[in-house]
């Protein structure tokens, strides 16, 4: 509690008194007509100064100290300027943009991004912030310092399947679009960022917004929405080597190279990436490999730009996690636990002998998880006018792969097979290795228009249209009895070869949605509007009246509306409020375990915004209050629905309350400290836990209901915070001290203390120096130490319980994913 506090205080209350005593006015026009420009972007290199011009094109920075300066403007459709300038006194600049002879790769993702003013809680990271912590971890533990951001690792160390929650959210409610082109998937609605193992490393900025933010595509935006571009434009030619090796076997190898700009026309970049780790958790393996491709053609109103990237992974199996009883418990626990679940041979002796921090319950040596996704991205924009800005994509995902698992024990009825007899036995069961194989195609277009009526009106038109086709599919690969009636020889064989396919249903989901968008100014005051209106039509195999399965259909319609409203200070600094709804549909499993009278309803959000934003030379800070006010979440109850399935279903009235910041103070050119907080209140008005009551049989013979009132939304921390001390030493050395404390998480919705995640404070060390030679551009040495402390903690987990007729006893099985101990990362990376 005391961290907690400590960490909201410092986010909340850090010094703002700057120590700096002049004041510098920049004003930005147009080279040749002399015209203010609006919206213009200047920063003051080596400080935390950066904002946008007014509408009068000014921008105002107070208590700037005495030093040498770089003043960097740019501005879309202008080529970009630096200035040099020693401030000794207060000092009025002007700086004038030409025009620019090509169209700017930013304009590609313009469209879905919150701009300087926009009345929407957002994170931006670009190239820098990305690259300083890319040594191997997936990317989601790239975005770990931002607030609000729980991220976990099924292998306990950031290499394989991984993931994030934002405010709460899970990665189903969590939008992702690359280069505005949605990478949800399409039916779970998950971003399985281990597809694109290194996909970090042909990133060029990331914008990370809180909340329903603006329109954008894919999949509804319900806790966060992620917007990734991919490289720009590079006019120099270069080379990169980048290599990593770190605990646990950990490798990364990463070449990356560029023709940078040939005949003022065309560029061409690529990157090669393979990482490696034997993971934490035993047997926790991940092999990963993928390609980035992209060539673009620059004309003088137009751009463009071709991107082929694929990622191939294979990945041992982690997701059971560890038992309570083995991780906490005593080997008379271990010993129970091995007793309640029938296990015997190796299995038993797994769980007896194994690290408790470490076990895998999985022995089978071919566990694994293997998976292949090309994408192929068309990007076109153009500038045929002075205000008006076209853009346009085609895009196809091809994704196919499947999990390999062995199953101890299968009913052959569980297969649609009759038990065999052979000679005089019957046989009902057999142990078998079976993969379940997703196959599938993702195509579709996205397209914008911007148009810049004059300086105080934005307008802007887009949306898209997706089609997702995908088949699923089961085989059996090998059994160690026949799956058909077979001759005694056979039978004792041992073992069959075979491949004997049990299930095969496909879907189709379609996804159409266009917005419009418009910004006013007037004074100080900026107004905002933003309508969208989405048709998600999906065709898919689930059960009808008489729990058959059949092929059924699903047709939706969402309105999307949002308004806010900005106000700029005269010092940098502005306030904004918005209001916005968002719909959501549901997923996947919520759809085929149900039938038409049984499917939940689909998720409808309010979210209010309200915050404040300062940028002056020393100081950054963004503070905002939300309210997001949930009508039919779906969650896990337990219950059972007409069909016997345990499907999410609504909640009439939930609801997430916070505050938020985001601070960074730079007192000295050496020195700095950035801070995030996110206190919140998750609650759920009126909760139902269905807990099955199963007979001798193993059936379910009833149900037990228990009524919470205000309880917690599982997975949802009241406290997230982070800090880091960043510290110069010496010229091109760095060294940064990075601490992230998350409270306690419950892994259900009943606030029971017996099924939580115990709250936990993290702390990393990174190291890093720069130096070139002759010939070597840069050479960059970097070394990550990850829990320093060597903290115990688990950031994931989930939990379900039972009764067994006749025992009021509530019997609860939780199971966590613990993070790996002390660790580390040391990189190498040479630039040609």
């Amino acid at each position: 509690m005391k961290k907690r506090g400590l960490l909201f205080s410092l986010a909340v209350f850090s010094p703002v008194f700057l120590w700096a005593q002049n004041n510098l006015s920049i004003k930005v026009v147009d080279e040749q007509e002399n015209k203010p420009l609006a919206g213009a972007s200047v920063s003051i290199v080596g400080s935390l100064a950066t904002a946008q011009t007014n509408r009068q094109g000014a921008i105002l920075f107070k208590n700037v100290k005495d030093g040498d300066y770089t003043v960097r403007v740019s501005y879309m459709g202008y080529k970009p300027v630096e200035k040099r300038l020693v401030l000794n006194s207060n000092e009025e600049l002007t700086v004038s943009l030409s025009v620019q002879e090509f169209v700017a790769d930013e304009v590609i993702v313009n469209a879905t991004r919150a701009n300087a003013h926009a009345a929407t809680t957002y994170k931006n990271l670009n190239r820098r912030d990305i690259e300083k912590n890319n040594l191997g971890q997936d990317l989601p533990y790239l975005l770990d310092q931002t607030p609000g951001v729980v991220t976990y690792s099924d292998a306990g160390a950031g290499v394989g399947y991984t993931g994030l929650r934002i405010r709460g959210s899970d990665p189903t409610r969590v939008n992702v679009t690359l280069n505005g082109i949605p990478y949800n998937d399409a039916e779970s609605m998950g971003s399985f960022f281990v597809n694109l193992p290194d996909f970090a490393s042909s990133v060029d900025n990331i914008q990370i917004q809180r909340g329903v933010g603006t329109s954008t595509n894919g999949a509804g935006a319900f806790g966060a929405s992620i917007n990734i571009q991919t490289n720009t434009r590079t006019d120099t030619a270069y080379a990169e080597l980048d290599n990593s090796f770190g605990s646990f076997n950990t490798w990364k190898n990463t070449v990356r190279i560029g023709t940078g700009l040939i005949d003022n026309k065309f560029t061409f970049d690529g990157r090669l990436s393979r990482i490696k780790s034997d993971g934490f958790v035993d047997r926790g393996a991940s092999d990963l490999k993928s390609f980035f491709l992209s060539g673009a053609w620059y004309g003088k109103n137009s751009l463009l730009r071709a991107n082929v990237f694929s990622g191939k992974e294979k990945t041992y199996q982690a997701w059971n996690g560890v038992p309570e009883e083995k991780l906490f418990g005593t080997a008379e626990d271990v010993e129970g636990y091995i007793a309640a679940n029938g296990l015997g041979g190796a299995d038993a002796e797994n769980i007896r002998q194994s690290d408790p921090r470490r076990y895998n319950s999985f022995l089978y040596k071919n566990q694994n998880d293997n998976y292949q996704q090309d994408h192929y991205q068309l990007l076109y924009a153009a500038n045929p006018s002075e205000n008006l800005t076209l853009n346009a994509a085609l895009h196809y995902t091809r994704g196919r792969g499947y999990y390999e698992e062995y199953r101890a024990g299968e009913d052959y009825s569980g297969y649609g097979l009759e038990p065999v007899i052979v000679g005089d036995q019957t046989i009902s069961s057999t142990d078998l290795v079976r993969e379940r194989w997703l196959s599938n195609h993702f195509y579709g277009l996205t397209y914008s228009a911007q148009y810049k009526a004059n300086d105080r009106l934005n307008l802007t038109l887009g949306g898209a249209y997706n089609e997702y086709k995908g088949d699923h599919f089961g085989d059996v690969t090998w059994s160690r009895y026949p799956l058909f009636e077979a001759s005694a020889h056979e039978m004792h064989a041992g073992e069959f070869d075979t491949r004997y396919r049990y299930y095969f249903n496909d879907a189709k989901k379609t996804d159409f949605n266009v917005f419009a968008k418009g910004e006013y100014q007037a004074g100080n005051i900026s107004l905002f509007g933003d309508v969208q209106y989405r048709r998600v039509t999906y065709s898919f195999l689930g059960f009808d009246r008489n729990l058959n399965n059949v092929q059924q259909e699903a047709d939706l319609n969402f309105f999307n509306p949002k308004v806010g409203i900005t106000y700029q200070f005269a010092d940098n600094s502005q306030a904004y409020l918005s209001y916005a709804i968002g719909n959501k549909e549901p997923v996947r499993d919520d759809y085929e375990n149900s039938t038409p009278d049984s499917r939940p309803k689909a998720e409808r959000m309010q979210d209010i915004e309200l915050g404040y934003r300062l940028s002056t030379a020393r100081f950054h800070a963004g503070v905002n209050g939300y309210a997001m006010l949930y009508k039919n979440q779906l969650i896990l109850t337990g219950q059972i629905n007409d069909v016997g399935a345990q499907t999410r279903m609504n909640v009439p009235d939930s609801y997430r309350l916070g505050v938020e910041a985001d601070l960074k103070w730079q007192p000295l050119r050496h020195f700095s400290w950035a801070l995030t907080g996110a206190l919140s209140s998750n609650k759920i008005k009126d909760f139902y836990e269905y807990i099955n009551i199963y007979d001798a049989e193993w059936n379910v013979a009833d149900q037990q209901i228990n009524h919470y009132k205000s309880t917690n939304i599982a997975l949802s921390p009241s406290f997230v915070g982070s800090s880091e001390l960043a510290f110069i030493p010496i010229k091109n050395g760095e060294l940064a001290f990075i601490s992230k404390y998350v409270s306690r998480q419950y892994l259900d919705n009943t606030s029971d203390k017996e099924r939580s995640l115990d709250a936990f404070f993290v702390n990393n060390l990174r190291l890093s120096y720069q130096m070139k030679f002759k010939g070597v551009k840069n050479i960059g040495l970097s070394l990550l130490i990850n829990n320093i402390f060597n903290e115990a903690y688990e950031s994931n987990g989930y939990t379900y319980s039972s009764i067994y007729q006749g025992d009021p006893t509530v019997y609860t099985s939780n199971f966590y994913f613990p993070q790996a101990g002390t660790n580390f990362l040391l990189g190498l990376n040479v630039k040609f």
